[in-house]
């Protein structure tokens, strides 16, 4: 099974060695993305809803140039450096991703590149 690189100048782009998306057979594999704005590449805000929203926009975009949608993806891994922003992340999740709601898991870390507070990447299975 070869692999396809998924890139859109709609989402930021990589910060390091990795690819915004690749595509296996009819799995895409979502890198993690923080809130940058992608005209910029600067953090959009400090505000916890801001970052969340940027990073769901960030993911759709990546998702559409996969000929996707977050609606395809079945998997979530959120990381945030403060736990006790998991209620404020799902309500913009649930701004972002309708039922049935994808598989989840959400992770408190120490530190995120750029000093953000939340970061997510994902899975997305698209038709055959």
């Amino acid at each position: 099974m070869s692999k396809q690189v998924i890139h859109t100048e709609n989402a930021p782009a990589a910060i390091g060695p990795y690819s915004q998306a690749v595509r296996a057979g009819n799995t895409v594999y979502l890198s993690g993305q923080i809130p940058l704005v992608p005209e910029t590449m600067e953090v959009i805000s400090e505000d916890i809803v801001e970052q969340t929203t940027q990073v769901f926009k960030n993911l759709s975009a990546v998702c559409e140039a996969a000929g996707g949608s977050l609606e395809k993806v079945v998997k979530f891994n959120i990381f945030m450096t403060d736990l006790n922003n998991f209620a404020t992340v799902n309500e913009v999740m649930t701004q972002f991703v309708k039922e049935p709601y994808p598989a989840r898991a959400a992770m408190g870390v120490r530190a995120l590149p750029k000093g953000v507070q939340v970061e997510i990447e994902g899975i997305m299975v698209l038709e055959d």
